[in-house]
């Protein structure tokens, strides 16, 4: 086999960065890659920490997988008071333990989670700086360096990293394997292959560990190119595909062996239900909640310029398959995978918000690698710097705007609480469908929180107050429906309320005393 040509367009821009002296100009080294690299990772980095606390409200899922946290950090298999938890893999939960071990655990819930803001912004970074280091190893530095900004400033991705999710860190995982995995794709091959896709097969199979959702987006693919013969040779391909199935065996393993298989049985089987959507809980599918149309539309405006990146997914897909070097038939598996995914969970399947992230990332990564930048013709070469521009300065202005807008309703009801509600009182809560929603992860240590939405149910638990995040019941995501809670904050004494883009209206009402009861803590 022999080594397959640059693309022309790789081929020019690199010739642009070094410049022979028959163009009259001084030879000049080109930047690093590395350079490019951390100023990524240090701006995407920086525009994440900007305000972490104040910029976005808790979510539910944040405080339970901070207390997933906590019990790895005490030693074992993740889990809550409730018991283990077997959902998703582990992964991600122990290196929030470490976190922990690390920087102090803190007592504090909200605190709690803020410090894992931090993580996962750090690891945004790091996607930042991976993204970069692929891009310019397949293409060039400035496409490499165009790609990590976009990543950085783009708003969709921004909202995800600042939140405590398991798609951050599984990213990050996916994107060093394939840039470990990429240069066995070209002839000569590098020194220790069988090493190097040993590695690859690691760092994929860590993402399914952290994620096993992921598995669409990393073994997957491998197993069509080994049937394809796409990408490296099959032999170093098979490896790599070996190799990733370990970890997530290794925990099986263990977890069979410490007694808990059927546990882990039952949430997996629920888990795969769920997926398949074969069982409809959360998501824009699930009976009674928003439509995807309709939350798409309201959010245009601080997210044009990701959905314009979206809807480019089927060009780059086809710019992809139009390569027959090896590492694009490789990235167009990668792509074709992550489209395959979503397409079925927008169709049939749990399809949530955070899942467009396992898409959005290998989508730039694709146009990054395809999209042409004609060299000598001044015109669509002008078009196609404006539209990179335009991809940049979007989001920018809008992260500039609302970045400062307060978004930390919770932060502010914890406060009052602890002010004027004393410690042990019943509050009535009504956020939380199949789960406990995030007021009660929020409040928990320090409260009596129940659905007591019936008097029967209040006046036997002595609940004088309720907590309700307004937007979430009339969004139907709440345990109770909009007509029962207007019913119970009928007559209540509104003792607090925040106004912010989360939860819209996040109020405290004290309730009116039930006949025979009298008012007070309980």
């Amino acid at each position: 086999m022999t080594l397959p040509r640059p693309s022309t367009a790789a081929a020019s821009e690199r010739a642009d960065e070094r410049p022979g002296p028959e163009r009259g100009r001084v030879l000049r080294r080109p930047v690093p890659t590395l350079v490019y690299a951390l100023f990524a990772a240090a701006l995407t980095v920086t525009l994440r920490l900007v305000q972490v606390g104040r910029a976005g409200d808790l979510f539910v899922d944040e405080l339970i997988y901070q207390d997933l946290g906590r019990g790895a950090l005490h030693g074992g298999f993740p889990g809550t008071e409730e018991g283990l938890f077997f959902l998703h893999p582990p992964g991600f939960f122990y290196l929030e333990a470490g976190w922990m071990k690390l920087f102090g655990e803190h007592q504090d819930v909200i605190a709690e989670v803020h410090s894992l803001r931090v993580l996962n912004a750090l690891l945004a970074g790091v996607t930042a700086a991976l993204l970069v280091a692929l891009v310019a190893r397949i293409r060039s530095r400035p496409a490499g360096l165009v790609a990590g900004l976009v990543f950085a400033l783009d708003q969709f991705c921004i909202r995800q990293n600042n939140r405590v999710l398991l798609e951050t860190d599984t990213m990050v995982w996916v994107l060093a394997g394939f840039l470990v995995l990429v240069p066995l794709c070209r002839e000569p091959l590098p020194r220790r292959p069988r090493l190097r896709a040993t590695a690859a097969g690691l760092l994929l199979g860590t993402a399914v560990l952290t994620k096993d959702h992921s598995a669409l987006i990393t073994v997957l693919p491998l197993l069509l190119a080994l049937a394809l013969g796409w990408g490296p040779p099959r032999r170093l391909t098979a490896l790599t595909a070996l190799v990733a199935v370990v970890p997530y065996t290794v925990y099986v393993s263990l977890v069979f062996g410490f007694g808990h298989g059927a546990q882990f049985w039952d949430e997996k089987t629920h888990g795969v239900r769920r997926l398949l959507g074969f069982v409809q809980e959360t998501g824009f599918n699930a009976p009674g909640t928003p439509s995807l149309s309709g939350r798409l539309f309201a959010e245009l405006p601080g997210y044009g310029t990701t959905y314009l990146l979206l809807l480019l997914t089927p060009v780059a897909l086809y710019l992809l398959l139009r390569r027959r070097e090896p590492v694009y038939r490789l990235l167009a598996l990668f792509h074709a995978c992550a489209i395959l995914t979503l397409a079925y969970a927008l169709g049939l399947g749990t399809l949530e918000e955070q899942a467009l992230y396992l898409l959005f990332v290998p989508n730039l990564v694709a146009l990054a690698v395809t999209v042409p930048v004609p060299r000598h013709r001044p015109a669509l070469r002008a078009l196609a710097v404006a539209g990179i521009l335009g991809v940049l300065l979007a989001p920018a202005a809008v992260y500039a705007t609302g970045r400062w807008q307060p978004d930390d309703g919770f932060v502010k009801l914890q406060a009052y609480l602890r002010t004027h509600v004393p410690a042990g009182s019943g509050i009535v809560t009504v956020d939380g469908q199949r789960t406990r929603g995030v007021t009660y992860w929020t409040f928990e240590d320090r409260y009596r929180l129940g659905n007591w939405i019936t008097p029967e149910t209040r006046s036997a638990e002595r609940a004088q107050y309720a907590i309700v995040p307004w937007k979430v019941v009339e969004q139907g995501y709440g345990r109770s429906p909009l007509p029962e809670v207007r019913e119970l904050t009928r007559g209540a004494r509104l003792l607090f309320e925040f106004q912010g883009p989360t939860y819209g209206s996040l109020a405290l009402y004290e309730l009116p005393s039930l006949p025979g009861r009298p008012a007070g803590p309980g």
